[in-house]
């Protein structure tokens, strides 16, 4: 039988950049963002580089016509709705560029001119063309060191971060995301300034040198986002969300630093089927209805709020990427039972102590939550693995992550509670099977 097709119409991003043999920057990395961020990626390459993760080991630059032949080869056949530019290279290819400005809308400049290794990407004579790009962008990008090439401020901190961008608007860009990555400071603050108004992004910095891609990243991500619409502020979020989750999650190839990890957030999602099926499994097993049923009745480790079960996904970075039991497991004449099943964002309380636990132990992705007295307080002592104790902090608003951050091996958080909270115990564990096991050696214990 002949099926009928049912096409999908993304919206269609242009990259004009370079190449990177290590696949983890450049016309690479763009297009890998382009396609997790939703949109139909094509490529104009500027130049072929020879480069690791150690390096660049040369670099060439395609003839002007050619580069102008792919650009409009794409431009000819496809309904482009975002265009972003990487590395140029040379003040010919960036005029070439602002050639073709018309017929690139939502253009997001990113103003590559050295590589994370340090070695320069841009041609001296080139930077002044920038200029005239920049009054064509609808974005641009830079990093504190482009920022300080292109406008003369060294930004330092976040007001000097703001005159940068308010100096590149001036030079007729739409707005200029100047970026906080290589500004010192325990967080980093991105900066989105247009000609009415100043916003900031703030979020952790992650303890890595394996950025390698970051800014093709951000920017293709941003102009995807903005290829399907959304405005400018809610395109560099989900952008900043995206690079955020990648460095974290960074992959971890070749002998230098590693890449960020492009396809982060469509890995996240791809986990979740089997993660909620985890869990409800877990829940069966628990409530001993399941293949595996536990040993042991767990009537003796219910609180009196009620149990939850909750699984993360590999890559979670919120508690709606934790699967977990949509009003707990109680009590029950009938013994232990869920309330109902399992959905993702089902539970805060549970999936902030796992989130926190993966600070330190990133492979921690199941938790459930026990009562906490002295009798479970001596079973704990029987684990392999270390039992964190919190400093009976009144919320969880803020995260426990630090107390975590040193701890290779949590099995346990205890919640001594305090100010309105319950003592509670949450059980962790990489996988199903070892959560079932240590739930199993409490109940023998405390038997």
């Amino acid at each position: 039988m002949t099926r009928n097709e049912a096409p999908h119409d993304p919206p269609t991003v242009l990259t004009i950049a370079g190449s990177d043999s290590g696949g983890g920057a450049g016309i690479q990395a763009d297009l890998k963002a382009i396609e997790a961020a939703g949109g139909f990626g094509t490529s104009a390459i500027t130049s072929v580089t020879a480069q690791n993760t150690t390096g660049v080991r040369g670099s060439h630059l395609l003839p002007i016509d050619h580069i102008a032949a792919q650009i409009d080869a794409v431009i000819d056949d496809f309904d482009v709705q975002a265009t972003k530019t990487g590395m140029l290279a040379t003040a010919e290819v960036i005029e070439t560029v602002v050639e073709y400005a018309d017929a690139l809308p939502e253009l997001v400049v990113d103003p590559v001119m050295v590589a994370a290794s340090g070695d320069r990407l841009l041609e001296p004579e080139a930077e002044d063309a920038y200029e005239r790009l920049i009054a064509e962008a609808t974005l641009v990008t830079p990093n504190a060191d482009e920022a300080a090439v292109l406008t003369g401020i060294e930004p330092v901190d976040e007001s000097t971060a703001i005159e940068a961008g308010e100096a590149i608007v001036g030079m007729g860009a739409d707005a200029a995301l100047v970026k906080g990555g290589h500004i010192a400071g325990e967080d980093i603050v991105d900066v989105l300034v247009t000609p009415e108004s100043v916003r900031t992004f703030r979020h952790e910095r992650i303890d890595t040198d394996a950025t390698h891609g970051s800014g093709c990243t951000l920017s293709a991500a941003i102009a995807t986002h903005r290829g399907q619409g959304e405005s400018l502020a809610d395109s560099v979020g989900a952008g900043i969300d995206l690079l955020t989750r990648a460095v974290r999650y960074n992959l971890d190839v070749g002998e230098g630093p590693g890449a960020v990890h492009h396809l982060v957030e469509t890995r996240e999602r791809a986990e979740r089927t089997a993660t909620a099926e985890a869990v409800e499994a877990l829940v069966a097993d628990f409530v001993g209805e399941g293949d595996e049923a536990i040993q042991g009745d767990i009537s003796a480790l219910i609180p009196k709020v009620g149990t939850n079960v909750a699984g993360a996904t590999p890559f979670a970075e919120r508690p709606g990427e934790v699967a977990a039991v949509d009003g707990r497991i109680t009590r029950t004449l009938a013994g232990p039972r869920p309330n109902r099943g399992v959905r993702f964002g089902a539970s805060s309380h549970v999936a902030r102590y796992l989130l926190d636990a993966r600070e330190g132990d990133a492979d921690c992705r199941f938790a459930v939550n026990w009562r906490y007295d002295e009798r479970v307080a001596e079973a704990l002592d029987t684990l392999d693995g270390e039992v964190v104790e919190l400093d009976g902090r009144p919320t969880l608003e803020s995260g426990f992550g630090t107390e975590f951050a040193t701890v290779d091996d949590p099995v346990a958080v205890v919640d001594p509670g305090g100010e309105g909270r319950v003592p509670t115990t949450i059980l962790l564990a990489h996988d199903p099977d070892t959560l079932r096991e240590r739930t199993e050696q409490l109940l023998e214990v405390m038997a």
